[in-house]
């Protein structure tokens, strides 16, 4: 799989930001997935222990072609980062007082920030069209705090929206049921 090749060479920042690399490839250019499916899929795989790259790779291998399409998307993006990371820090670990090399270092801050920026703008904004803006802005609010403020970990904030929309899904269930009878 050649997305998780790319991604495994140009995904600075680790998880975060690969996640749009992945989103880029997987859903706007291969469209083996939707924005709704992938949206599951990143708040699952940020639920589970391990590598975030590996485990949307995993996934998404494994679901566009079997178990030997996960072999081959773990591989792929975990193979390049190996090879990198031994030549640039062998490499980089001669010439890291270079002016160029702490100025590359720090430009790789803000562009994986933005690109980070973009994609939570479109889950807010799919987020806003499911939900509208009131309860979209108030329930971001509500995480932000949890998470940042009160140092909730986002594996609970999820499982807790998990369970609220079952819930939800269920009450909802039972009454159009009561409207067919």
């Amino acid at each position: 799989m050649i997305a998780f090749f790319r991604v495994g060479m140009l995904g600075y920042g680790g998880g975060p930001g690969s996640i749009p690399l992945i989103h880029k490839e997987v859903v706007d250019k291969y469209e083996w997935m939707d924005e709704e499916e992938f949206g599951d899929l990143l708040a699952l795989a940020n639920t589970l222990p391990g590598p975030l790259a590996t485990k949307l790779a995993g996934y998404i291998g494994y679901y566009v072609s079997g178990v030997i399409g996960m072999i081959n998307a773990v591989l792929a993006s975990i193979i390049p980062t190996i090879l990198l990371m031994i030549v640039l820090l062998a490499s980089l670990s001669s010439v890291r007082d270079v002016a160029w090399v702490e100025g590359m270092t720090a430009a790789v801050i803000p562009v994986v920030a933005m690109m980070l920026a973009v994609l939570t703008w479109q889950f807010f904004n799919r987020a806003r069209q499911g939900m509208g803006w009131i309860q979209t802005v108030v329930m971001s609010a509500l995480i932000f705090i949890a998470y940042q403020f009160l140092g909730v970990h986002p594996g609970i904030i999820i499982g807790a929206l998990i369970v609220m929309a079952i819930g939800r899904k269920d009450k909802s269930s039972a009454t159009e049921e009561g409207e067919k009878q």
